[in-house]
C-alpha cells in the first residue's frame, strides 16, 4: 500500500472514531446532578400534593375510569394517541416492581426533568418533561415524596405501539437537541411576583403549552407561537389560543380566568369540555392564589392570533 493510501486510510479511521465519539456523546443523555438533591430539605408532602395536582399526574397515570380516591392509584394504562403511534401511560405507583417504588429521588428527577429512564434510556415526550424541566429540584423531590404516600398497584405497564422509526429510542437524543430547553418560554419585563408564580406554574408543572402551543411536523413545540392554540390531540377540532389575542378567553378578566379554573364555568355560564375537564378538575385543588397567578400570567403573555 502506497504512503498516500495509508495516510488516507488513517485519516478515514480517525474521522470515523471522532464521528462515533460525537455520536455517542449526543446519544448519551445528560442526567441530573445527584449532589443537587443531597442538601435539600426533606420532602414537604403538602407541597408535593399541590405539585401533583398542578402537574395533572392523575389525569394520565390513574386508570382511565377511576373516580374518587381511586384516582390516587397511579396504575397507568391511559392510551395517548398521536400522529406517531399510541403511547401508554406507565404505572408510577409506589409498588417496587410494577411502579417506581424502588426509584431514588435523582432517578425520578431524571425522568421528570431530563426525560431519562432508570436504565439511562431516553423517554418519549408523551411524559411532558419538556415542561417539567422548568420545575425546581425541591418541588420535584416534594412531588416524589407525595407519590410515595399513595397506594401501590401491581398493574404491569403496557408497551407503546409505535412504528419504526418512532420506535427507535436513541433518535430521541436528536429530537431533544432540537426542542428540549429549560429556558423561559416568554420574557415578561417587569413581571410582578404574582406573574412570575403564574409563569412557573404554566410553563413548568402545569405544562399548559404541551396542548395549547402549535407543534412542528416532528412534534416539537413552536415556542415562537407560545400558547397560540393547536390541533386537538384527542381528536377533531382545535385546542384554543389562551393568549390575550384569543377569541376564547382574550376578553376575560384575570378574575374570570381564575373562576373558570376553579369552578369549570365560563363567564357566559358555559361549562368546561373536552380534555380540559380533567385539567380543570386537577387545577381546582390548587389554592386560589395560584389560580390567580396563572390568570395574571395568561394576561401578561404576548398576544397571538388564533
Amino acid at each position: 500500500m502506497s504512503l498516500l493510501k495509508k495516510l488516507t486510510a488513517f485519516i478515514l479511521i480517525i474521522a470515523a472514531v471522532l464521528t462515533g465519539a460525537a455520536f455517542a456523546v449526543v446519544l448519551t443523555p445528560p442526567q441530573v446532578d445527584n449532589t443537587a438533591f443531597i442538601d435539600l430539605p426533606a420532602p414537604d408532602i403538602k407541597n408535593g400534593q399541590q405539585m401533583f395536582w398542578a402537574g395533572g399526574c392523575a389525569g394520565c397515570h390513574a386508570a382511565p375510569v377511576a373516580t374518587g380516591d381511586q384516582r390516587l392509584v397511579l396504575s397507568g394504562g391511559l392510551a395517548i394517541k398521536s400522529d406517531f403511534g399510541t403511547f401508554h401511560a406507565p404505572n408510577i405507583s409506589p409498588d417496587p416492581q410494577a411502579g417506581i417504588g424502588a426509584w431514588s429521588v435523582p432517578e425520578f428527577a431524571n425522568a421528570v426533568k431530563k426525560g431519562i429512564g432508570p436504565d439511562g434510556e431516553n423517554l418519549y415526550p408523551s411524559l411532558p418533561y419538556t415542561s417539567y424541566v422548568r420545575m425546581t429540584n425541591q418541588d420535584v423531590k416534594d412531588l416524589f415524596g407525595y407519590i410515595m404516600t399513595l397506594p401501590e398497584s401491581s398493574q404491569p405497564d403496557k408497551p407503546h405501539d409505535l412504528a419504526f422509526p418512532f420506535s427507535f429510542r436513541p433518535a430521541l437524543a436528536f429530537w431533544k437537541e432540537l426542542y428540549f430547553s429549560d429556558q423561559p418560554r416568554v420574557e415578561i419585563s417587569g413581571a410582578s411576583a404574582q406573574v412570575e408564580r403564574g409563569q412557573y406554574l404554566v410553563e413548568g408543572p402545569g405544562h399548559c403549552g404541551e396542548c395549547h402551543t402549535p407543534r412542528t411536523r416532528l412534534g416539537g413545540p413552536e415556542y415562537d407561537r407560545w400558547l397560540a392554540g393547536g390541533p386537538n390531540p384527542d381528536g377533531p377540532g382545535m385546542v384554543p389560543n389562551i393568549t390575550p389575542g384569543s377569541t376564547f378567553i382574550g376578553s376575560w378578566s384575570a378574575s374570570e380566568i381564575a373562576d373558570y379554573l376553579e369552578t369549570g364555568f365560563t363567564p357566559e355560564y358555559d361549562v368546561v369540555g373536552g380534555s380540559m375537564v380533567e385539567v380543570q378538575k386537577n387545577l381546582a385543588h390548587l389554592p386560589r392564589s395560584d389560580l390567580e397567578a396563572i390568570a395574571a400570567y395568561l394576561k401578561a403573555v404576548p398576544a397571538r392570533q388564533n
